[in-house]
């Protein structure tokens, strides 16, 4: 085997090496650490029993491996009641526990109002989703306790549905229609309402979606 052939074997297993080192690297980077599930899980057990009723429990942990959230990892926990869910983590900015309930609360009230009014004027909608500001609970000082209704507090939510169907003759104006009706019955006052048009295999039917401020 002459020298050329040798050093094309060798750089050959070098980059084969390499590619298996990242690909272990990613895949363990993609694990979650059990010692930090269970101290986040531990935390947020504490900030329950401090902060909420005994109808509340920690049920699983969250390890965000992809960069979604502003947290790596978090606690599931719900209201056993309600059956509300939402996270509880530890926010190094503020330096302290934080949770979603407020925000899953009010969000889940309002999808309640919102999704037969959609169902009755969009026979083909299929559902939406009603994303309030995560933290507004903390940022409002509201006692999760006594958070009451979403039309107590000042809320921007976004309300996003998806048509599975391609666009229309006169979606436009019934989209703005249906806003006015979320105003001029007191449902909602403002916020951003968003359509796409995706089809039941989750296909995009549209390359642009509808949106209006309001």
């Amino acid at each position: 085997m002459n020298k050329s052939v040798k050093i094309l074997f060798t750089i050959l297993g070098i980059i084969i090496f390499g590619s298996i080192l990242l690909v272990f690297l990613f895949v363990q980077s993609m694990k979650p650490d059990k010692e930090k599930e269970q101290e986040v899980r531990s935390q947020a057990e504490a900030y329950l029993n401090e902060n909420f009723s005994n109808d509340f429990e920690v049920y699983d942990t969250l390890y965000d491996n992809m960069g979604n959230f502003d947290f790596d990892y978090a606690a599931k926990a719900k209201d056993n009641k309600s059956g509300i869910q939402f996270l509880v983590h530890y926010d190094e900015e503020a330096d302290e526990m934080v949770d979603t309930y407020v925000a899953n609360k009010w969000a889940v009230e309002l999808k309640k109002i919102i999704q037969p009014q959609l169902k009755e004027r969009f026979t083909d909608s299929t559902d939406i989703v009603v994303y309030i500001d995560e933290y507004i609970g903390g940022s409002l000082d509201i006692d999760p306790m006594k958070s009451g209704s979403y039309k107590d507090a000042n809320i921007e939510p976004t309300i996003r549905m998806n048509l599975p169907r391609h666009k229309k003759d006169g979606d436009e104006q019934a989209f703005t229609d249906f806003i006015s009706i979320l105003q001029n019955e007191d449902i909602v006052k403002q916020g951003t309402f968003i359509v796409s048009y995706i089809g039941e295999n989750g296909a995009w039917l549209e390359d642009e979606e509808w949106s209006k401020k309001f």
